[in-house]
């Protein structure tokens, strides 16, 4: 019986998939999942307590990051500079919270922070979509309806109660100044629950619609703090959890979202309910920690400058990321600030 000459593979794909096969096997990890190199170890200066790993010690530092496959890339590196800019890095306890939507992808991420930081002390906590995702409205950017970016709100209920305060980081940002300054931030004996850097310059009432300011009652929202209510940016923030649990603060910004749901009082996602509860009521932090804006604004995201006056950290809120951006060969001059923090294993990359 004769063979069908169309059944014959043709040489040259015979050819390119030996080139495919070759390269799969020279280069076994390059995959759609990003790949990290190991981050090295950070010691303890001389004069800092000893804490053994004990996750309700006073004298740690206790930092709060969401984590998502999207933006893990810039949570390494904002990892990395809390570590490498800390005078008692052995002291700092991380609490990383992302969504138990996805087991698989909660493993990965924990495996990635796991072999890129050995000898990091960090917990991962699942969040449930469901807690917040009845309470969201569609806001001016898609992303910024994820309900993982309102889990800053929840981070009281997920922390253990022992952990009295924590820093809340975004994971476009990078600290080029011990965290630990920033985490001894008076809170004061007035109930104050949280300290963020201000910025009164800002057009406040542009974070509210004409609905919210036409309200009668609305209105006299915020006449009766106990300062001028300004704008602040919550990607990063101190936050007495003890005082948070008290208050019970996470339901007062459900109130708001749930007000939301029945007349549209804001547009931009999760940042307007913290400062329908906050604004006015918080601890004022120099503005060296925050040097927001860098990502540019929502829409198209150019480059922006340093505002004037000293440095600590360097957030890139906005539609631009400096891994994006430095990815396309079209960064800004400020994004050469984040290179060095980038722990990203590429095909070609070898560690040092």
């Amino acid at each position: 019986m004769k063979s069908n000459p169309k059944s014959k593979t043709p040489p040259h794909l015979l050819y390119y998939l030996l080139i495919i096969l070759s390269l799969l096997f020279f280069f076994p990890c390059v995959s759609s999942t990003q790949q990290f190199k190991e981050a090295p170890q950070f010691y303890n200066s001389p004069n800092c307590p000893s804490i053994e790993h004990n996750i309700c010690s006073e004298e740690a530092v206790h930092v709060a990051m969401t984590l998502d496959t999207t933006y893990i890339r810039g949570s390494m590196a904002a990892i990395l500079s809390v570590l490498q800019h800390s005078s008692c890095p052995q002291n700092t306890f991380f609490h990383f919270v992302c969504s138990s939507n996805d087991n698989t992808n909660a493993s990965l991420l924990r495996a990635t922070i796991s072999n890129t930081f050995p000898y990091l002390n960090f917990q991962l906590y699942p969040f449930h979509d469901a807690v917040v995702s009845g309470l969201i409205s569609t806001s001016i950017r898609a992303a910024l309806d994820c309900p993982l970016n309102y889990a800053r709100s929840y981070l009281a209920n997920l922390i253990p109660p022992c952990v009295k305060r924590v820093v809340y980081l975004d994971s476009d940002l990078v600290l080029v100044d011990d965290i630990a300054k920033l985490a001894t931030t008076s809170l004061g004996e007035n109930n104050n629950v949280l300290a963020a850097p201000e910025y009164c310059n800002a057009n406040f009432t542009s974070y509210f619609t004409p609905t919210f300011w036409s309200n009668p009652s609305l209105s006299l929202t915020f006449a009766d703090r106990k300062q001028k209510a300004c704008y602040f940016n919550t990607g990063v923030m101190v936050i007495d959890l003890e005082r948070w649990r008290e208050g019970d603060y996470t339901r007062k910004i459900e109130e708001w979202m749930e007000l939301q749901k029945r007349m549209r009082i804001y547009e931009l996602g999760s940042l307007p309910p913290f400062l329908l509860v906050f604004a006015g009521n918080i601890v004022s932090v120099d503005h060296r920690w925050n040097q927001h804006g860098l990502g540019g604004d929502n829409f198209r995201g150019l480059c922006r400058d340093l505002h004037p006056g000293p440095v600590s950290l360097l957030h890139w809120s906005g539609k631009g990321k400096p891994w994006v951006r430095l990815d396309a060969n079209r960064p800004c001059p400020l994004d050469a600030l984040w290179a060095p923090y980038d722990l990203l294993r590429t095909p070609f990359s070898f560690d040092s």
